[in-house]
């Protein structure tokens, strides 16, 4: 029988995530996660969110995974999950929550661009987009640990390294998206949280 999978990684940052995630999801229902990886995180949060209904997406090969971890689990507001590649067809449904994690360095540049085009598509206004993981500042790394982080990452992919925070930002607020909070996170990662704004007439 094959194993569900274990990111040890997401066993030590979920309750600082969780702690940010009921702040700013607090009057949400419908989330979507992006790149939701082995599933702990979903079944974590759902569980301590119950309120929520909890999309999962990830590209083809992790659904299996996935699955199982949703499965075990048997929460009632974590429908099955759903593939999405940030480059290929989005949900043709809204959500009025975002979150995703340790996605952004993984990805290419074009695919950054990509995840916040489509961001921008699901999104409602005032919903809020989450996103938790390592960035630089002013074009320099906060710490050592993340300068050797994303030298291995680069080893492994050229077109992957962690993202400037400034360019991140430039992308969300090219989307409508208002900078919330900037929260730091163990580890040297933070948390980014931003608001969709509404048009005008809409706050009339």
């Amino acid at each position: 029988m094959t194993e569900k999978p274990f990111a040890p990684a997401c066993e030590r940052n979920q309750g600082p995530i969780l702690v940010v995630l009921q702040r700013h999801f607090a009057d949400a229902r419908r989330v979507l996660e992006i790149g939701s990886g082995t599933g702990q995180h979903a079944v974590h949060f759902a569980a301590a969110m119950p309120w929520l209904r909890w999309q999962c997406s990830d590209r083809a090969g992790y659904l299996p995974g996935i699955a199982m971890w949703l499965d075990e689990a048997a929460l009632p507001n974590t429908p099955p999950p759903v593939e999405l590649d940030v480059d290929g067809p989005w949900p043709a449904t809204t959500f009025d929550a975002v979150f995703s994690a340790n996605s952004l360095h993984i990805m290419g540049w074009p695919q950054v661009e990509a995840f916040f085009a489509g961001v921008g598509a699901v999104l409602e206004d005032g919903g809020r987009l989450l996103v938790y993981g390592p960035f630089n500042y002013g074009g320099d790394f906060t710490s050592d640990s993340n300068r050797a982080f994303d030298r291995w990452l680069k080893d492994r992919d050229p077109a992957s390294g962690i993202r400037d925070f400034e360019a991140v930002d430039a992308l969300a607020r090219g989307i409508g998206l208002s900078l919330l909070e900037d929260d730091a996170m163990p580890a040297n990662n933070r948390c980014l949280a931003w608001r969709k704004r509404q048009p005008l007439q809409a706050r009339l």
